[in-house]
């Protein structure tokens, strides 16, 4: 009994699928199976896209399914100066950088060098504002332009130095953030992205095992980094296998027809779907 405490922290952007009810049931049975605690956190930073309606329908769907989780459920959309103020440690720690870049001009950088790095979702960022002039930084803010900030990943290595991370499934994982390269931590008009939301609530809420799809394990190396540098002690990590569809993709919240709710509406019993999200014999 190691009295977990797991999360399952959907965004509110559409209707839950098969996908979300094997993370969530995988989440809630570690923390059951050990005694622990099962957290439900809303993940709605971005208003764009966004809805209440989506919240009120993924609880619904995730009751129905037979879960559980303490209240009140924590939204990140509540909690934004707890970010604002991680953020501002990192730039104290002068570990973050504004980049003025849009998509397009990254693009043309990275044309115009023939090459650039890779990761795993892709090529990294070039570093293109990385060194440029404090007082050009400066002024070009006060003009009003548009920026990110960025993780100084080199320069935040250096701080921390070395680190490593748990995985329940893999064993003991060396941290090596380069992979992901200088990652978004917030936006000139968003005081925070995923990366730095997702660290600092997991710190706040005492989750002690963050259970998620291996499709966010590279994230996890940022993760890490970002807990080193915010003083917050790392949880294990369980990376689960995702359920994919007939051709072999990731189940994704455009294909309706996986969706918790169609199921439910076509007559599924709660069992029944369960097991196609691989538990059948739990609750």
């Amino acid at each position: 009994m190691t009295d977990d405490v797991t999360r399952f922290a959907p965004s509110p952007t559409g209707h839950l699928h098969l996908g979300h009810a094997h993370s969530a049931l995988f989440g809630w049975r570690a923390a059951k199976s050990a005694g622990g605690r099962f957290l439900l956190r809303i993940e709605d930073i971005d208003p764009q896209r966004c809805r209440p309606e989506f919240e009120r329908d993924l609880m619904e769907d995730l009751a129905w399914l037979g879960l559980t989780w303490e209240t009140p459920v924590r939204r990140q959309s509540d909690h934004l100066d707890d970010h604002r103020a991680a953020l501002a440690r990192l730039r104290d720690l002068g570990v973050v950088y504004p980049c003025f870049c849009t998509r397009k001009d990254i693009a043309a950088e990275i044309a115009r060098a023939g090459h650039a790095p890779h990761g795993p979702d892709g090529p990294l960022y070039p570093g293109t504002c990385r060194h440029l002039d404090d007082s050009l930084r400066r002024e070009r803010m006060a003009e009003g332009a548009a920026y990110a900030l960025r993780l100084d990943v080199a320069r935040a290595m250096a701080v921390t130095g070395p680190l490593r991370w748990h995985d329940r499934a893999r064993g003991w994982q060396e941290a090596t953030p380069e992979i992901l390269g200088d990652v978004v931590l917030a936006r000139k008009d968003t005081p925070t992205s995923y990366h730095l939301a997702v660290t600092v609530d997991d710190h706040l809420q005492g989750v002690t095992l963050v259970t998620r799809g291996e499709d966010l394990f590279f994230a996890t190396h940022i993760h890490r980094l970002l807990q080193a540098l915010l003083r917050a002690e790392p949880p294990d990590y369980h990376h689960h296998s995702l359920l994919t569809n007939e051709r072999g993709e990731r189940l994704a919240k455009r294909d309706q027809t996986k969706s918790l709710r169609s199921l439910r509406e076509a007559g599924l019993e709660p069992s029944a779907v369960r097991a196609l999200a691989g538990f059948p014999n739990d609750l």
